[in-house]
């Protein structure tokens, strides 16, 4: 007769977010110890993390906070359904992950992943959890962004999933409604860089290379084509950089005129989207 209760399997459930055949499979074999129970259903789940590699986790949420150091942290975790990506458990585990990583000044998923939770290590802590509910879990961005004071817009895409893309804009002066409002431009328009400076020279010889090429295909006249190609410069700079954007709500103005006329100077910004840039299986056929 087994040593456990339907009770017993019900709290274990709870507790990990398995599935009932597993869990109850688990307490049969560990003789209704719980403990046992939890190890040998992580450890069927840390062997399933190897199998799940190769998957796409292009689900997940972006998470973000303040913190007291003249900083704010960033992070996009993420996880293979959207099922997962809204349960409490994976819910949690993020938090646990942004706390982690701003506690230790991440700047990015590697310098994140060995920070440290309670004696084990950031990449240990979501393992575990894959292990248990049975999904590929990735941190795959993590971002610190400086500055004097922050604006976090977290979108919702859908009412029903956690914040799919997040934004901290870092800045100097200025007030918080138009604060607000550029982080809000931020993730609407994506830009990659703060100043035309930040960008790398390799990137701008890549594009002018590719606007002089096309300049000269439409038959422009070879006096005209330097002129004619910095103005597609400007334009490209204008898609990337987010002081030369135009203001998604006042196109008459760019984002450094909205800024300066506010008082404000964007110091940093990062934006995250989960799943960007991520191939999925329907994009791969």
């Amino acid at each position: 007769m087994a040593n456990f209760t339907i009770a017993d399997v019900k709290a274990l459930r709870e507790q990990l977010g398995t599935g009932l055949t597993d869990t109850k499979k688990a307490l049969e074999e560990a003789d209704g110890d719980r403990d046992k129970a939890v190890e040998l259903l992580r450890l069927k789940g840390a062997k399933g993390n190897a199998k799940r590699a190769d998957r796409s986790a292009a689900e997940g949420l972006v998470a973000a906070k303040v913190n007291d150091n003249g900083t704010a942290s960033i992070i996009e975790l993420n996880c293979e359904t959207d099922f997962v990506a809204k349960g409490e458990k994976f819910i949690d585990l993020a938090n646990t992950v942004l706390e982690a990583a701003a506690a230790a000044g991440a700047t990015n998923a590697e310098e994140a992943l060995k920070a440290t939770v309670d004696g084990e290590t950031v990449e240990e802590r979501i393992n575990a959890l894959a292990a248990v509910i049975g999904e590929k879990f990735e941190l795959r961005n993590v971002r610190l962004v400086k500055g004097e004071q922050f604006d976090v817009y977290l979108h919702l895409t859908s009412k029903d999933l956690p914040p799919q893309v997040g934004v901290i804009v870092g800045y100097a002066g200025g007030d918080e409604e138009t604060a607000h409002g550029l982080a809000q431009h931020i993730a609407f328009a994506n830009p990659s860089y703060l100043n035309r400076e930040d960008v790398p020279q390799d990137d701008i010889d890549r594009e002018r290379k590719v606007v002089e090429d096309i300049t000269r295909a439409e038959g422009k006249p070879e006096a005209a084509l330097p002129k004619i190609v910095e103005g597609r410069l400007g334009a490209y700079f204008k898609q990337i950089v987010l002081n030369e954007q135009e203001y998604a709500r006042d196109p008459k103005f760019t984002v450094k005129q909205i800024a300066e006329n506010a008082g404000l100077t964007i110091v940093d910004f990062a934006r995250l989207k989960v799943g960007a840039g991520v191939e999925t299986a329907d994009d791969a056929e």
